[in-house]
């Protein structure tokens, strides 16, 4: 060490020291970055990345290009027999491919693109490999405990003391709260609730579109809060069950085969990936302490909601229950009643689901009497959607305010009529605050009334 001060002679012990330290600490942040991303990947390219390297490349771009002719020309009829074997040997050449352990981010603007280079290259088997999910593992098996902690403060602040007990009201209101939440719900209720011009029916591909968006961008523990809330009368239950508008996104005029709605799915790549990664994150487990095959009930609900906005679309089945099923029988199946019978009961028998969704429950009630899980929040809730507690603070400072204007209004007892447009807003001046209350509460979003 001494022959080492001798060639930096203005360089003393400490500031040697603190010059490790910074070394020390770049080198360990680079290490921790890049295990961070690979488990976060878990070693696996993004799908629309993937085919970027393979076209870079002579061989690979060859068999990728017979894939794509394949799955092509067997979208509008099937391939003859030498046409298939040609499109299974172009499969194989790419067995080493890292476009056969890519994956796909749900939500993500690039998401179609995505999954057709997914089903592309696993052109043999693609129309029924429904046990492996073509989405990437997100860490929510570590952000079970702390998702339903912030679930639970959400859906405590923001309970006004009424006279009825309606859990589903009160998550509608901490929705509405949130702007990000209270806007894209607000977009899916205008979307799924307008006729068609010259109609008396709605826009069900607009619907589910608006239903995805709500899904795919609020975070969980307010979407959640939403569609699972816990009711103990048939009030509640009515709410809950019309919180995605059946109406239009849900039910039709009479009840499809379930054979048939599946097959509608299986051709297209987005309703084949949410069904595909549903079957693999709540397959149930007569042996497992949750119900599910992968112990994960967290990773359940996520892909049981990626199913909203699909032709497959599950709901309620009453105001009375939380049971689910989706819309469709199996009259009428003939020698393939077991095959639709399968379809049904992943939804209205499967342990995992109903587990998974009562474990929410509990997780959140644990975390009302004060139990705080001691795990990091991930890095989904971080980049989103900021600080995910910071943004609760905010609502219930809000929620508040709303609580001491609706006992206000408790004095008053006016019948309200809410206003719509800023013009109508200014006029009133904003001096009665039970105004605005009244209308957040009764209404989808705090759009109307005073602000």
């Amino acid at each position: 060490m001494g022959n080492f001060f001798r060639y930096f002679p203005g360089l003393d012990q400490c500031s040697l020291n603190s010059f490790i330290m910074i070394v020390l600490g770049f080198v360990l942040n680079v290490f921790i970055s890049g295990n961070l991303q690979a488990g976060h990947n878990g070693f696996h390219h993004d799908c629309v990345e993937a085919e970027r390297l393979c076209v870079s490349d002579r061989m690979c771009n060859s068999s990728y290009q017979v894939l794509e002719y394949c799955a092509a020309e067997e979208a509008v009829s099937p391939l003859g027999p030498e046409a298939r074997k040609e499109c299974v040997t172009a499969e194989a050449a790419l067995a080493q491919s890292p476009l056969l352990r890519c994956k796909c981010h749900r939500g993500n603007r690039r998401e179609e693109h995505c999954l057709t280079v997914y089903w592309t290259v696993r052109f043999s088997n693609s129309y029924y490999e429904l046990e492996s999910s073509p989405y990437e593992d997100l860490e929510t098996d570590q952000m079970w405990a702390i998702q339903n902690s912030r679930l639970a403060a959400i859906v405590s602040g923001s309970s006004i003391v009424t006279e009825w007990d309606n859990p589903c009201l009160e998550a509608a209101q901490a929705c509405g709260l949130y702007e990000k939440c209270g806007n894209l719900r607000s977009e899916y209720v205008l979307a799924c609730t307008k006729r068609v011009s010259g109609t008396d029916t709605c826009n069900r591909q607009k619907c589910h579109k608006a239903l995805r968006r709500f899904l795919d961008r609020v975070p969980e523990e307010y979407s959640f809060a939403v569609l699972f809330c816990q009711c103990s009368n048939t009030l509640c239950g009515e709410r809950r069950r019309m919180a995605i508008v059946p109406s239009c996104s849900f039910e039709e005029k009479e009840k499809p085969n379930c054979l048939y709605l599946q097959q509608i799915c299986l051709k297209d790549e987005l309703c084949k990936s949410r069904l595909a990664d549903f079957h693999s994150k709540c397959q149930p487990s007569p042996i497992s302490t949750t119900g599910c095959l992968r112990e994960n009930g967290a990773a359940c609900l996520k892909s049981y909601s990626g199913l909203i906005g699909t032709i497959m679309t599950p709901n309620y089945q009453s105001n009375s229950s939380s049971e689910v099923s989706q819309w469709c029988s199996c009259e009428g199946s003939g020698n393939k009643q077991q095959e639709c019978d399968k379809i049904l009961t992943m939804f209205t028998q499967n342990i995992c689901l109903v587990n998974s969704i009562g474990a929410l429950t509990s997780t959140a009630q644990y975390a009302l009497e004060g139990t705080q899980p001691s795990v990091r929040p991930s890095q989904h809730y971080q980049h989103d959607d900021g600080n995910a507690i910071v943004e609760i603070g905010k609502v219930h400072t809000r929620v508040k305010a709303t609580r001491e204007a609706l006992k206000e209004f408790s004095l008053f007892r006016r019948k309200p009529r809410c206003l719509t447009s800023s013009q109508e807003r200014g006029r009133s001046g904003c001096q009665e605050r039970w105004f605005f209350a009244l209308c957040c509460f009764r209404e989808l979003s705090c759009s109307c009334g005073c602000e």
